[in-house]
């Protein structure tokens, strides 16, 4: 890429999340991947990343530094603490003033662009970009219309609030970075974007960290505790309805119903914590594993295990060691669970929605389901766990199929739709010839 075209320094916005949080509760999640794991690329490649996101607590320094190149500001806007989501919204001008009040603090021009990730970060991308007359480039990760054609049973919709702001970002922005083409057909489809505007750049995986361990999964399991004899199921992530756990769990008790001779070696383990609408009923899931039989039975083993977000070293060991992940998501923009799952060797059943198909595919690396029905889960399932020449085909596969989305091609990518958003840009402020 010509060095005309890559930006020095780029403004990044995360407003309702850190890219230092632990990923799988409260709103951490793969977003908070992609943020820092670009981030680091892009500074390898020479630009320079400043991430803006809301301080949570008093404790923290208003600047980290992350890795060469890449700094984490933490901007004061409302009370550090108590501050759900869905009140972010009301503190948007706060947090606009102070990424305002740390570019003043430097010579005009000190950003070459600006990202924002989630649409309220790009309310005020929006608003930076215009005032520092640089690019916007924005990545939705998820969009409430999609979202709420596919809400959870019980899951309340996203607010006309939400849409009309993703309307204006989408609208606002000179380029638009979708993770999958299905993304790029709602963007244009459901919101309006130019197609000329929006370009399909996959998410990548940590190859090195998330990969086949020595050992196999018989060391990850003596590791995390998980008997060597277990027929192990997995969920990561984010505890929450559009999550899905509640299909994997009903589903298992579904599979000891139909194959009793299971009892005592199925083990179904959800690695996380509450999230979104999740957080108000944080023990629902454990009340319906209850309700089923799997947990808490006299004189019989559980058959589920609720661990809390682990660290990504850790995290790799529970898809080491699980026999298959499942993601049961009502929407996925993409999918990185499925992702780093692979990268470890370990097939993936997933359901056949939004960037799920793109992260997954079903030929060699999983399965796709349709729909959410338990009894068309535990069939899936049941098959592979009863199948070990299959699952160790898929497994093959599986990293095989994750080694195509490494971040360095995300970086490379981003970087391709950057020069496009300054290219047009800086032609348009250039005088006309003659």
């Amino acid at each position: 890429m010509s060095a005309l075209w890559q930006p020095r320094r780029v403004a990044v916005i995360s407003l309702h999340t850190s890219p230092l949080d632990q990923p799988g509760t409260g709103d951490a999640g793969g977003m908070n991947v992609y943020v820092v794991e670009l981030a680091r690329q892009l500074a390898a490649r020479g630009t320079e990343v400043e991430v803006f996101t809301r301080a949570t607590s008093s404790a923290l320094e208003p600047v980290v530094p992350v890795a060469d190149g890449v700094l984490v500001r933490h901007v004061p806007a409302g009370p550090f603490e108590g501050l759900a989501k869905a009140d972010l919204p009301g503190q948007m001008c706060a947090f606009a003033a102070g990424v305002m009040r740390t570019e003043a603090r430097h010579e005009p021009g000190w950003y070459d662009l600006v990202h924002s990730h989630y649409w309220l970060s790009g309310q005020v991308g929006y608003l930076a970009a215009e005032r520092w007359g640089v690019p916007l480039v924005h990545s939705a990760h998820t969009l409430a219309k999609v979202k709420n054609a596919h809400l959870a049973a019980g899951d309340a919709p996203e607010p006309a609030g939400r849409v009309i702001g993703e309307e204006q970002v989408v609208a606002a922005a000179d380029r638009l970075v979708a993770n999958t083409a299905d993304e790029a057909r709602d963007l244009v489809g459901r919101y309006g974007a130019d197609p000329g505007r929006v370009d399909v750049v996959p998410p990548g995986v940590d190859l090195a960290l998330f990969a086949p361990g020595r050992g196999g999964p018989a060391a990850a399991r003596a590791r995390i505790g998980v008997p060597a004899h277990a027929a192990l199921l997995l969920f990561a992530g984010r505890v929450q309805p559009l999550k899905g756990p509640d299909v994997l769990v009903r589903a298992a008790a579904r599979m000891l119903r139909e194959d009793p001779s299971l009892r005592g070696r199925l083990l179904v383990a959800v690695v996380g914590g509450p999230s979104g609408s999740g957080l108000e009923r944080p023990h629902e899931l454990q009340a319906l594993a209850r309700s089923l039989g799997l947990l808490d039975v006299p004189g019989v083993p559980d058959a589920v295990r609720f661990e809390p977000p682990a660290p990504r070293p850790v995290l790799a060991d529970w898809y080491r060691a699980a026999d298959l992940v499942a993601v049961p998501s009502h929407n996925e923009s993409f999918g990185l669970v499925a992702l780093e799952a692979q990268a470890c060797g370990t097939p993936v059943v997933a359901a056949r929605v939004g960037g799920l198909p793109t992260a997954v595919d079903e030929r060699t690396s999983g399965v796709l389901v349709d729909g959410h029905d338990p009894h068309r889960w535990a069939r899936a399932l049941a098959q592979l766990l009863a199948d070990p020449a299959r699952r160790a085909r898929l497994g093959a596969g599986a990293r095989r199929h994750a080694e195509r989305f490494g971040w360095a091609a995300t970086a490379d990518g981003v970087l391709a739709s950057y020069a496009a958003a300054l290219r047009a840009a800086r032609g348009e402020r250039l005088p006309a010839a003659g």
